[in-house]
């Protein structure tokens, strides 16, 4: 009897076995698994397709198949990596060498398993290879010509906002029309917020294209915070809210992009009124650690746990009608969370729906 109950439980197996090699042979993404020694136990023909090889690779070491680079074109060693991943991760930007010299643009994925497969033990790895250079291409080109778009744009956005403040100054001096000066300010804020889309547009494309650059200089946190709030003061009073800062009086000087730590805090505060309808805005900052922890809390509308899961992602907008009722892109959060990465700064998010939202921000001192 156990002698019949093993061999239908090898059946079973072989059974198993045979359904898992067809659906993965069926994929289209290239897969390869490999054992706790880094050696190739499973594959399908689109990983053979994509390592350019018609031979079985069962047992072959993996640094010996995946010959990787960098987007900067320094080599990578894929087993370091792989032995290394505790939890699943992706990378878009690596590049595949070839024997020939030619190269492909290659979206890696690495997940650690424990299914008992590999002589070395029941640890492993499967990785997941796709070939995403005519992807890549199509994303080189559209940054290209977001960065002519948002570069030729900002002259004659920069005079026609000129021309209307001008326009304004002249006609309120005159005494003319309420009506005209309010078309006119409506236009002006237009231009204003086509201007500032401009910017983040351009940031992005910087950002995207690693073109973005790090000038570290020491940066007087306590006047910019106070700069900050000064320059939004009018923008709050507009819709009846307070806005202040929160300093502490031992706060130091930050080593630092005061550039980016400037468009960083900017962008909270610029949310934080146009989501806030009645109550206050609170800009804090202070010394922690090796550096500064910055703060912009508000009472506004608040952030769904759903939405706080994709708020830093690129277009993103809730689908709550009071966002939706104000103007806005989708990217600025997306932006700041590249400059942050740029500058090594951490950011947290505390929110609850209808009770204000908290953006906190640790900036390390850069040496």
């Amino acid at each position: 009897m156990s002698k019949k109950k093993a061999a239908h439980a090898a059946a079973d197996a072989t059974v198993d076995h045979e359904r898992l090699q067809s659906l993965i042979g069926s994929m289209a993404d290239g897969v390869l698994a490999v054992d706790d020694n880094i050696k190739v136990v499973l594959y399908n023909g689109a990983a053979l397709s994509i390592l350019d090889t018609n031979g079985s690779i069962r047992g072959r070491p993996l640094r010996r198949l995946l010959e990787l680079y960098d987007k900067n074109g320094n080599p990578v060693d894929v087993e370091r990596v792989v032995r290394t991943s505790t939890r699943a991760t992706t990378n878009r930007d690596l590049l595949l060498h070839y024997d020939d010299g030619s190269r492909i643009n290659v979206y890696l994925s690495i997940a650690p398993v424990h299914l008992g497969y590999g002589e070395a033990g029941d640890r492993g790895f499967v990785l997941l290879l796709r070939d995403i250079t005519h992807e890549k291409s199509l994303e080189e080109e559209r940054d290209e010509f977001i960065s002519v778009v948002s570069h030729e744009l900002r002259t004659p956005i920069a005079i026609a906002e000129g021309n209307i403040s001008n326009a304004q100054f002249s006609i309120k001096k005159a005494g003319g029309d309420p009506a005209i000066l309010n078309a006119l300010k409506q236009a002006h804020n237009q231009i204003l917020f086509l201007a500032s889309m401009v910017n983040d547009l351009s940031t992005l494309s910087r950002a995207e294209r690693g073109k973005l650059t790090l000038e570290i200089a020491s940066c007087n946190a306590h006047q910019l915070v106070t700069d900050l709030v000064q320059s939004h003061q009018e923008d709050a009073k507009a819709k009846g809210l307070v806005l202040r800062a929160d300093i502490n009086p031992h706060l130091e000087t930050l080593s630092s992009s005061e550039l980016y730590v400037r468009e960083i805090l900017q962008n909270f505060i610029t949310n934080a009124i146009k989501y806030t309808e009645k109550g206050s805005v609170i800009v804090g900052a202070k010394p922690q650690d090796n550096g500064v922890l910055f703060t912009v809390s508000d009472t506004g509308i608040g952030i769904s746990k759903a939405d706080q899961e994709r708020v830093f992602d690129k277009f993103f907008r809730s689908e709550d009608f009071r966002t939706r009722s104000s103007n806005g892109t989708g990217l600025g959060l997306y932006v700041t969370m590249k400059l942050a990465r740029l500058i090594h700064a951490d950011i947290t998010l505390e929110s609850e729906l209808n009770h204000g939202s908290t953006f906190s921000i640790f900036i390390p001192n850069i040496t």
